[in-house]
Parts: C-alpha cells; sequence; structure tokens
C-alpha cells in the first residue's frame, strides 16, 4: 500500500482552530504553528464566523459541536468566502449522518476526536485525488470504546444511570467499566 506524499502548505499558511475545548485548542494550535501554518483560533461559532467573514482562512478545522452551536456555520461561512480553503471538521461522536452532513455543506475530511496534530496536518494537506495516510499508532478498538463512554459519562454529568440508559447497557455493567483503568 504506497502512502502518497502530503502537499506543501502553500504561500499562504492561514489556518483556523475553531473547538471550544481550550486545553485542546492550545496544544493543537502550538503543534500547527511549528508545522508552518500561521494560527488563529477561536472559540465559538460566533467569533469562528467572524473571523471567516473577515479574513477567510486557506485552511480550516472545526469542532462540530460549540458552546453556542454549530460548528457547520462556520464552515458553511469558510466556504462562501473562500472557495478554494480546505476545511476539517472534528466531532467527538463519529456518525455517519454528520460526516455526510459536513462534506455536503463543504468540508474536505472529517476526523474524530481525539485526533492529534499529524493526523489534522495529513488531513489538510492531502492530495485532492486521494486520500490521507492512515493513522501512524491508531487507538486500539477496546480505547475508542472506552473514550466514547467516557465522553458520554462527561455529557451525562457523571451520572451513571443516565450513560447507562444513552448508551443501552447496564447500569452495573457500565459501574464496572467506569471503575478500570483505560485500556492502552
Amino acid at each position: 500500500m504506497g502512502e502518497q506524499p502530503l502537499k506543501e502548505i502553500g504561500a499562504d499558511a492561514s489556518l483556523l482552530l475553531v473547538d471550544d475545548d481550550e486545553p485542546f485548542l492550545k496544544r493543537l494550535a502550538r503543534a500547527m504553528e511549528k508545522r508552518g501554518f500561521q494560527v488563529e483560533t477561536a472559540d465559538s461559532v460566533a467569533t469562528g464566523t467572524a473571523i471567516a467573514t473577515t479574513r477567510p482562512p486557506a485552511y480550516a478545522v472545526v469542532d462540530l459541536r460549540l458552546g453556542d452551536g454549530n460548528g457547520l456555520d462556520v464552515v458553511e461561512r469558510i466556504r462562501e468566502r473562500r472557495a478554494d480553503s480546505k476545511i476539517v471538521v472534528l466531532t467527538g461522536y463519529g456518525a455517519i449522518a454528520t460526516a455526510v452532513a459536513a462534506v455536503k455543506i463543504g468540508a474536505t475530511d472529517y476526523l474524530s476526536k481525539p485526533a492529534d496534530a499529524n493526523d489534522v496536518t495529513a488531513a489538510l494537506l492531502a492530495p485532492e485525488d486521494g486520500m490521507p495516510p492512515p493513522p501512524v499508532n491508531p487507538m486500539s478498538a477496546d480505547r475508542v470504546r472506552w473514550e466514547h463512554i467516557q465522553r458520554v459519562y462527561e455529557l451525562c454529568d457523571r451520572n451513571v444511570s443516565e450513560t447507562a440508559r444513552r448508551l443501552n447497557m447496564h447500569r452495573r455493567t457500565l459501574q464496572r467499566i467506569l471503575a478500570k483503568r483505560s485500556p492502552k
């Protein structure tokens, strides 16, 4: 399986990062700056839309769910202002329906969290006619399952009964999973 080389960033290295997870946003911004991008960050749909309107970036990474709305609104605004922009949508929920919606609106790729700077760079700089290379160290299936359970648990304000109901699993089973350490 031959890996395709990534494109060069190009003359315009502007990158807009939109995510309401502040530690993740800062970490990703630093990592992308080290890779040669000129990073601008936003933590809401309102801020991201404002930046996309005044300074549409060549590249963008937008979280799907933000505190004040849907990240697809930012994707739409970028696409209106700059048709050649490469946009990657990030989400904690890897649902096919949202991936299709993101691509229809104008995203060039879709990544599930937790994605690192290498995954994001590969998606942004992938050739138009190909797919990005597979991740070097993908998470194990057990780890992906554990991450999903932890995310739903946090979204349910750490309520075990509500989390179990939403995940369609028995409460005691969920309690046993939560009591264990994360898998590798």
